[in-house]
């Protein structure tokens, strides 16, 4: 089975305040549709540790044939959501990595992700790149429900948690 290694992340911005009270809005983003994904699909931002090589296929550090360390990750992470959501954030914590099975032209494929939480800083001139069709800021219900996977439902969760316990309060 093929191994791939990628990060993204959940990226979180506070538009108005109402009261004491911050109102958080999350980001998704809907692929542009292609051969491989003709449909609709609503995703957190991520990607690739590093470039494609040769075709489609990942380079040394996602495809696992060089072990990459914090600081790859963290920069892969940023650079992906800048990528697919447009926006310039900063990392608030790791929420931890998932693992997802599927195929692709026949191969079964095993993916770790690595999420952060992130806070939006600011949108990019340049918007999204080609591989997002639009990027959407939701309440946590409409994000949650809008995702496509139910494994990055889960991590919108988690990073939710996040922010409720008490870190939110930290970052205002």
């Amino acid at each position: 089975m093929k191994r791939e290694f990628s990060a993204g992340g959940v990226v979180f911005r506070k538009p108005s305040k109402l009261g004491t009270q911050f109102s958080i809005e999350w980001l998704v983003a809907k692929s542009s549709p292609n051969k491989v994904f003709p449909n609709d699909y609503w995703s957190l931002p991520k990607g690739w540790l590093d470039d494609i090589q040769q075709g489609r296929e990942p380079g040394p550090l996602a495809s696992g044939k060089k072990k990459a360390i914090e600081e790859e990750i963290r920069s892969a992470a940023i650079r992906e959501v800048k990528e697919e959501g447009g926006v310039g954030v900063k990392i608030i914590k790791k929420l931890g990595s998932e693992k997802y099975f599927f195929t692709f032209e026949g191969e079964r494929i095993l993916k770790f992700v690595t999420f952060y939480l992130m806070e939006w800083t600011n949108d990019l001139p340049e918007g999204p790149g080609f591989e997002t069709e639009t990027v959407e800021w939701l309440s946590y219900d409409k994000a949650r429900k809008k995702l496509s996977n139910s494994l990055e439902k889960k991590v919108l969760d988690k990073a939710k948690v996040e922010l409720d316990s008490g870190l939110q309060q930290k970052l205002v």
